[in-house]
């Protein structure tokens, strides 16, 4: 227990008093051991004095950590996201016994008031010498100042009601640093990069940090490498993040099938989720934060998105190799769209240009298996594709579409 206020009220001859602490867990002892070698002037002594150490342990004196627990001697940090626990008892130091008493508890932060006490009925008689005693416990949810607020009301044996209390102010501070990176592949997938730096001053134990999808996405957590039938995280198995250390969670997100079908669905700035972060610190204290909805900006692809489905890696010169494209209709209106394939200095394409495709309803996708073969060797990029809208007489050009690795099939032997 750390952390005490005790406030009183004097009245004629009723003496109340009021006890508040801070209900928290010990820590483990430390020494700082001191040694020598046997051929220096102390021998060993200092050896023999840490062996009647009763702070030491038996075997290990020469460690800092001890066997004993230790009461903390001030208040403390309260972090957001931990609970904070308080011991409340109201004493009666007068020889008259007291009746009706309420016994209240409230939390005054920044935007609330909360009711802490866990009853709200009355006590009908404290007779001398003795107590009310009372635990609260409120889970952090904001930083910044916090007031305590311990009232008592009570009538004496002439009838007079009498009330008194006292406040209790004390700060929350943030545990964790959280940035956010989003990386948008071309195949709707989502990449969140979450960075949590520990930036109070004592290590933390991360049991949990997960990312719960919106209703649009489904998640991949890639924070742990497969071996075998279970996967090891990459972090080892003692997930410790040390003071001011930063730590980096990597997640992908695919929209799920009902709305990865509808492209003018995900626009604009759309809800990705929220960060579940639980961690333990001193002899298991528990804290946990959950950031708000996290939200990104979708890429903007104009009126008609072209992506790829299906391309392969690697290919060999001057043999042709098929990819599969899909058109996707992002507008608000009906497209009748034409397609022109456009040859590059390596890239030339296999088939008849300016053909129809058809009409594409707003929203409405469709596949385009098409065929082409390179000329040159090396990574090379696929460009020269061409859409037009004979509505609106208006052409789409997509150049640098992606990359394949161009090979010779055939290798030369020295004889």
């Amino acid at each position: 227990m750390q952390g005490e206020v005790i406030f009183w009220y004097c009245n004629k001859q009723q003496h109340n008093r009021g006890l508040v602490m801070r209900l928290t867990k010990p820590t483990l002892f430390t020494n700082m051991p001191v040694t020598c070698e046997d051929r220096d002037l102390p021998g060993d002594l200092f050896g023999r004095l840490m062996k009647e150490d009763p702070s030491t342990i038996k075997g290990a004196e020469a460690l800092m950590l001890g066997e004993m627990l230790t009461l903390p001697q001030n208040f403390g940090n309260i972090f957001l996201g931990e609970t904070f626990s308080s011991y409340i008892s109201v004493h009666n130091d007068s020889t008259q016994e007291v009746k009706d008493i309420l016994v209240k508890a409230d939390l005054q932060t920044s935007s609330q008031r909360l009711n802490l006490s866990a009853s709200n009925n009355t006590v009908t008689e404290l007779k001398p010498e003795s107590c009310i005693d009372d635990v609260i416990h409120h889970e952090v949810k904001e930083i910044g100042t916090h007031i305590l607020v311990c009232a008592v009301s009570y009538t004496t044996q002439a009838g007079e009601k009498l009330y008194f209390r006292k406040f209790f102010k004390f700060q929350v501070l943030k545990p964790l640093d959280v940035k956010t990176k989003f990386y948008n592949a071309e195949t709707d997938e989502v990449f969140l990069e979450a960075q949590i730096q520990n930036i109070t001053t004592s290590p933390m134990f991360m049991e949990k940090v997960s990312l719960e999808p919106s209703m649009m996405y489904n998640v991949t957590e890639l924070n742990t490498v497969e071996t075998g039938d279970e996967g090891t995280s990459t972090f080892g198995k003692m997930s410790y993040l040390q003071p001011m250390d930063t730590r980096q969670y990597l997640y992908c997100l695919k929209p799920k099938s009902e709305f990865a079908e509808k492209a003018g669905v995900i626009k604009g700035v759309t809800v990705i989720g929220k960060l579940d972060i639980v961690w333990k610190t001193n002899l298991g204290e528990k804290g946990r934060l959950q950031t708000s909805q996290l939200q990104r900006m979708a890429p903007g692809y104009g009126d008609v998105r072209l992506s790829l489905e299906m391309i392969p890696d690697t290919v060999n010169l001057e043999e042709p190799f098929d990819i599969t494209c899909k058109i996707t209709n992002c507008s608000e209106r009906t497209m009748d769209l034409v397609l022109e394939m456009c040859n590059t200095r390596s890239i030339h394409w296999c088939g008849v240009s300016g053909r129809q495709l058809g009409k594409v309803s707003p929203s409405a996708s469709l596949s385009l298996p098409l065929k082409l073969l390179s000329s040159v060797q090396g990574l090379q990029s696929i460009s020269g594709l061409r859409l037009t809208d004979t509505f609106l007489k208006r052409t789409y050009e997509y150049d640098d579409i992606a990359q394949v690795c161009v090979v010779c099939p055939y290798m030369s032997r020295e004889s």
